[in-house]
């Protein structure tokens, strides 16, 4: 146990004890009968206090104490996924895998446990593949898979991460089954997409803060997405820059090839209505015009800045929430955003060469994940 710095005379301390010589963050409350006292911070990050020892313990049961503490609160798992995210090999991962991380050690620290006390405050060397096969079995059985599989992939990294820095001996998270996760391969049905975007169209005229509203953007986030094939996040990445005499070029993420697509007139509708929104909230807040046409985002928050992703599924969420809520859609038809993408490649005309072309998959096999339309063939001997 490290030794504090130097403190100051208290005069309320017990007579016996050595002031000089006191352990680390404990501290003494001359109130009532006495009693020493540390602090620490709970999991919404408020200062709580804990009473550790009564006013006539001595100096060495009060060091022995805090070394136990100290060494508890250093096995455990909240702990060891504490030193794991302030690591630089947790600060080198992508941004998206700090939030599944940081979602996935949300879910596993505060787990209930038959001792009374959560997942997070258990000593990682007493875990065994049993204990951490029943989490996992224990998490997908309430019916989120892929919660789950989320969390022992985590637990997995988290756990050989500690095994290499002398946090435990064994990685009891190897060798766990994982849950099946389920495949959502939902194509929405034309007639219940049509019904949502103008359902986002009449609803973004709302105001703001008016019950059933929603945002402005989102109507037209829905049909670039479908009419051009895209992600969430490459919707809203779009800018003036995307914008050329042939069509719009994309900005496709995880391998799959950019290409160009052809202006239509559905399209160039799409896009001067997202272009005219963006310059009623820019003229609205007062927001300087960037220069560079790369800096100029065609979708933008209510705020006149970069829509983040995370606000676009938050109100993706809501919206659909309350479609289904209202009637104008039923509860199996829902789908995500991404579901659009799907759509609208399936809805590409032409061979499965000419789908993948259009949708910039590299890999012909994606075709099974987002083309479900099916080939109208000759019969045989024709």
């Amino acid at each position: 146990m490290r030794r504090a710095r130097k403190r100051k005379h208290n005069p309320h301390i017990p007579a016996h004890i050595d002031q000089a010589a006191l352990p680390a963050a404990v501290y003494f409350d001359h109130r009532d009968s006495g009693v020493w006292y540390t602090l620490h911070r709970d999991e919404t990050g408020k200062q709580r206090r804990q009473n550790v020892a009564p006013a006539d313990v001595s100096l060495a049961e009060l060091h022995q104490i805090m070394d136990e503490a100290s060494n508890v609160d250093r096995g455990t798992l909240r702990y060891v996924c504490e030193q794991f995210h302030l690591s630089d090999r947790y600060k080198k991962l992508a941004p998206k895998t700090h939030e599944d991380y940081c979602y996935s050690r949300n879910v596993l620290l505060n787990i209930p446990t038959k001792l009374g006390k959560p997942l997070g405050d258990l000593a990682v060397k007493k875990f065994t593949a049993a204990l951490v096969q029943r989490i996992v079995d224990r998490i997908a059985d309430e019916g989120t898979p892929s919660k789950a599989a989320h969390a022992l992939r985590y637990l997995r990294r988290v756990l050989q991460w500690g095994r290499n820095r002398g946090f435990l001996e064994v990685n009891p998270a190897l060798g766990i089954e994982a849950p099946i996760e389920r495949k959502q391969r939902r194509l929405p049905r034309l007639n219940v997409m049509d019904v949502l975007i103008d359902r986002a169209t009449a609803r973004g005229r709302l105001a703001r803060n008016e019950p059933g509203g929603c945002p402005e953007y989102l109507a037209s986030v829905m049909e670039l997405a479908y009419l051009c094939r895209l992600r969430g996040i490459e919707v809203v990445t779009l800018t003036d820059a995307n914008e050329l005499q042939e069509g719009i070029l994309t900005n496709r993420r995880k391998g799959s090839r950019d290409n160009i697509v052809r202006w239509t007139p559905r399209l160039r509708t799409v896009w001067e209505s997202a272009k005219a929104l963006r310059a009623r909230v820019w003229e609205r807040r007062k927001t300087p015009i960037p220069i560079a046409a790369s800096k100029r985002f065609i979708i933008v928050a209510s705020h006149g800045g970069p829509l983040r992703k995370t606000s676009l599924d938050t109100a993706w969420q809501r919206f659909i929430t309350l479609a289904i809520a209202d009637g104008n859609i039923e509860p199996e038809d829902r789908f995500a955003l991404h579901d659009l993408k799907r759509r609208g490649i399936t809805d590409t005309t032409g061979t499965r060469a000419d789908k993948q072309e259009a949708s910039g998959h590299r890999d012909a096999k994606m075709m099974d994940v987002y083309d479900h339309s099916i080939p109208v063939v000759s019969p045989s001997g024709d």
